[in-house]
């Protein structure tokens, strides 16, 4: 079975459009574990556009209620400002269950590419290490490149977060070529026995295609699911996203 995490970053994009606590992200992560959600997965960023550093403690909190994983996602090079304590002190003032390493800049939208390890190796690696001291799962965010893929075994991550926003593209345009590019790389990561994540873009529709290409331990999913729970309902959606993952 392939686990889902629900980002919510979304709902807290939304709280802080005004005023207030509401929506409550907490709320709406309390809900999603009711209906069966096994993660709960934040991406704080030092713009604090969405998730605030002062969210992470009520989340850890729910998430031990309820004995699901707590992911955080981030930057590590990300240092501190006026509001953001920086993205290495979050991780270990919260320990999360797993830190998922994406290389975005400050100022990106949203996460849209892997890491190099070739020109990141070093870094990468002692930060593994550094998690791995707090007892701390590490995944790291690559793109479907076997060479990638094949580093990352080399250096024993724990996980790597499979990038599928073109994916999820190339699932719309009937793109084959894109879509056996992922076939073959979670093939590949399989057989050597490196543990993947996936996460980005998925949605009701692709993720069964998604799951058909091998093993993919959980799924981080978040601006779809709260989407398809305007019109579903969120008990509706997450029911829905736990049949395709059973």
């Amino acid at each position: 079975m392939t686990n889902l995490s629900v980002n919510i970053n979304k709902i807290a994009l939304l709280r802080n459009s005004r005023p207030g606590n509401n929506p409550s992200p907490l709320a709406f992560a309390k809900n999603c574990l009711e209906y069966g959600a096994q993660g709960i997965t934040v991406h704080p960023r030092p713009d604090l556009r969405h998730i605030k550093p002062s969210d992470l403690i009520g989340i850890k909190k729910i998430t031990k209620e309820y004995n699901v994983e707590f992911n955080i996602e981030g930057n590590p090079f990300e240092n501190k400002n006026n509001y953001y304590p920086g993205f290495l002190t979050l991780v270990e003032e919260n320990l999360p269950d797993q830190v998922t390493l994406v290389p975005d800049n400050p100022d990106q939208l949203t996460s849209d590419h892997g890491w190099d390890l070739k020109s990141s190796l070093s870094q990468i690696k002692d930060f593994s290490e550094r998690f791995k001291n707090n007892n701390i799962r590490t995944s790291i965010f690559l793109d479907p490149d076997q060479e990638q893929l094949e580093i990352a075994k080399e250096i024993n991550i724990d996980r790597v977060e499979l990038y599928t926003g073109p994916f999820a593209r190339a699932f719309e345009e009937k793109d084959i070529k894109t879509l056996k590019t992922y076939q073959e790389a979670i093939s590949f990561a399989n057989n050597i026995n490196v543990s993947l994540n996936a996460g980005h873009d998925l949605n009701l529709s692709n993720l069964p295609t998604l799951l058909e290409y091998g093993d993919i331990k959980e799924v981080s999913i978040g601006h779809a699911l709260i989407i398809e729970s305007l019109e579903l309902g969120v008990k509706e959606t997450i029911k829905r996203y736990l049949k395709i993952l059973k």
